[in-house]
């Protein structure tokens, strides 16, 4: 791909590349694609030269590498809740908090109009995110995008899955066994396994005397979730996921 995007630079346009690899902490050997990355298509000469065609790119690494992550640290999740939290991961919102984050506002090539508006557009923040995805795959390869996205997206991943916990499962739970029964559902380890840095655990919720099938979770927070899906699922008379163990 070297050669697709020249770059040109003065003295301060490098300093400005420099900055900002720092920012993002990858260091690119072909400098135009970085500078492709960054920019908007009002400031590009032609459309093929701005980020537009790295952002349906981008788009498509970022969702790769976020699936493989959530693969294989929810081994006990069933594909729809795997597409749930994706889907609030890899949203557009996530994308443009991450380019704020990275303060890339301060290096998009933009056009007067605008540059003239003020505050950058979310969608335009959230486009430039999913270009520098897809630069950094084409300058480093897949190793090196997964490790961008690690560092700068993996800690949104736990708090789409405990969100996705909260907001669901165990909260319906709870109103349901509170409007049922006048109680509130409790949690029990039943077990955990694996070494400290990969541990796994057993929970089953109860209400009342009754307890209901267990889930094994990465997180005991995901336990939790999952017992508390097998709960409400019993009890609207549905069969719960064959358990692994």
């Amino acid at each position: 791909m070297s050669g697709e995007y020249p770059v040109r630079d003065s003295d301060s346009e490098q300093t400005s590349w420099e900055i900002c690899q720092q920012r993002i902490g990858y260091v690119f050997s072909d400098k135009g694609l970085l500078r492709a990355a960054l920019t908007h298509a009002s400031g590009a000469q032609h459309r093929l030269a701005s980020n537009e065609r790295l952002e349906f790119l981008g788009d498509a690494v970022l969702g790769l590498v976020i699936s493989e992550i959530l693969f294989k640290r929810y081994p006990y999740s069933l594909e729809g809740e795997l597409t749930h939290i994706k889907s609030i991961v890899v949203s557009r919102q996530t994308c443009a908090r991450m380019s704020k984050t990275l303060g890339l506002e301060e290096f998009l090539i933009l056009g007067k109009g605008l540059t003239t508006q003020g505050a950058v557009p979310e969608s335009v923040l959230a486009d430039v995110f999913e270009s520098l995805v897809a630069a950094i795959y084409l300058d480093g390869g897949l190793e090196a995008a997964r490790r961008f996205i690690h560092t700068h997206i993996g800690p949104e991943i736990e708090a789409a899955a405990e969100g996705e916990s909260d907001g669901n499962y165990k909260s319906l739970l709870q109103q349901l066994a509170q409007r049922e029964h006048g109680v509130t559902p409790t949690y029990e380890l039943l077990a955990e396994k694996g070494p400290d840095h990969c541990k796994y655990f057993h929970i089953s919720a109860q209400i009342g005397q009754t307890r209901y099938p267990p889930a094994w979770g990465r997180t005991k927070k995901e336990a939790e979730q999952l017992a508390a899906r097998n709960a409400l699922q019993e009890l609207a008379g549905q069969t719960p996921p064959p358990e692994n163990s």
